[in-house]
């Protein structure tokens, strides 16, 4: 199969996979009548009417903020405190069993007591609950990204009084910015997950709080619709990562181009 004929197949399964979905699901309703499991037209003029028009600047930009705060924060912190503690034995043996921990509590057993340690419901509550557990994947990624630089390199670069935060810069940075990558990109969904349980739970506006509102009212229309604007807003942020992903990296498919040659 030329790549050309492969490119074309490719695009028409992505097509056609959500557009059978969406008719059997369209049929499956209208043979039902189902008010809990309203027809996807229904669905989709609801998605109209609540976050594009009426509540987009109330519930909508406020999710947005929130997570590009808090995802913006954990990649920051992630990636300053991953390189140090990637190049450090010590370091690692030190934070290590801390990280671990930390990591595998579940989000919402800490979500209550993020709320009084912040003494808010508020944004600064959200952005450090979403920052939080965002920060792990770009940190372990980070730290195992510098790990797997040659020692070689940095050995050269030293034995040649290169400066640290030359080699940082010119050798660690890059090296390890692949892996760093694919920690954002795993940060990235949790941080959609993170801002819908935070606004769930605790808020008076957003994403999460309209799902809420609309669960304990029993109006099924925002509810889904609400779901449908989060599966469309992790895919647009997704997709707009990969286009940033690969500019930022094209020298990284070169090389390994190059390489496979």
């Amino acid at each position: 199969m030329s790549p050309r004929v492969y490119r074309t197949a490719k695009i028409a399964a992505e097509i056609a996979v959500p557009v059978l979905m969406v008719l059997g699901w369209q049929l499956y309703t209208v043979a039902r009548d189902d008010q809990k499991f309203p027809r996807p037209t229904t669905i989709l003029v609801e998605f109209r009417h609540l976050w594009l028009f009426s509540e987009f600047d109330r519930h909508l930009v406020p999710s947005l903020e929130r997570i590009g705060l808090g995802y913006g924060i954990a990649v920051l912190a992630g990636v300053g405190l991953g390189i140090p503690l990637g190049l450090s034995r010590i370091g690692r043996a030190a934070v290590m069993p801390h990280i671990e921990y930390w990591r595998a509590i579940p989000p919402p057993a800490l979500l209550p007591i993020s709320i009084i340690l912040l003494h808010s419901i508020g944004n600064l509550q959200k952005v450090s609950f979403i920052a939080f557990f965002c920060i792990f994947p770009v940190l372990l990624n980070t730290i195992d990204g510098v790990r797997g630089i040659e020692p070689t390199l940095i050995d050269t670069a030293r034995s040649f009084r290169v400066p640290a935060h030359e080699r940082i810069r010119r050798i660690v940075f890059p090296a390890a910015l692949p892996q760093i990558f694919a920690g954002m990109r795993t940060s990235l969904a949790l941080a959609v997950i993170m801002m819908v349980l935070s606004e769930y739970f605790a808020s008076t506006s957003g994403v999460g709080y309209v799902l809420l509102i609309s669960k304990n009212t029993f109006e099924f229309k925002p509810m889904w619709a609400a779901i449908l604007l989060i599966g469309v807003l992790g895919y647009l942020l997704n997709l707009l990562f990969l286009l940033v992903e690969r500019r930022v990296l094209a020298w990284h498919r070169g090389w390994r181009a190059a390489a496979a040659q």
